[in-house]
């Protein structure tokens, strides 16, 4: 049975990772175009979860479960910005320009 400041510690760990993923939503539901949506989904979304895996690793009272949690971390952390990038990037080049407040475009300067 967990007792004292595992659980106290799992559960900061827990709401931080709940208030990381809100505010991803929150993000995807306010920013103006896919790039900067996407970009809060990767970003809050990634730590979010990485943050709930992280709680349940600690509060879980099994070897195996914490082993795949934090498996589960790492997997999040390395193939979300990935994805991301390759999904902005295909958007990008299929037509889909950024908002008129995007001051820097990288990828038509490049072109230039």
């Amino acid at each position: 049975m967990l007792a004292g400041i595992e659980l106290y510690f799992g559960g900061a760990l827990l709401v931080l990772g709940a208030a990381f993923t809100l505010l991803a939503a929150v993000g995807v539901v306010r920013l103006p175009d896919l790039y900067t949506r996407m970009h809060a989904a990767s970003k809050a979304g990634a730590v979010g979860g990485g943050l709930i895996l992280l709680a349940v690793a600690v509060l879980s009272q099994d070897a195996a479960v914490s082993v795949r949690a934090i498996i589960g971390v790492m997997f999040v952390l390395l193939t979300t910005p990935v994805a991301a990038h390759l999904l902005a990037r295909a958007s990008y080049l299929t037509g889909y320009r950024p908002c008129n407040d995007t001051v820097i475009d990288d990828i038509a300067q490049s072109n230039e």
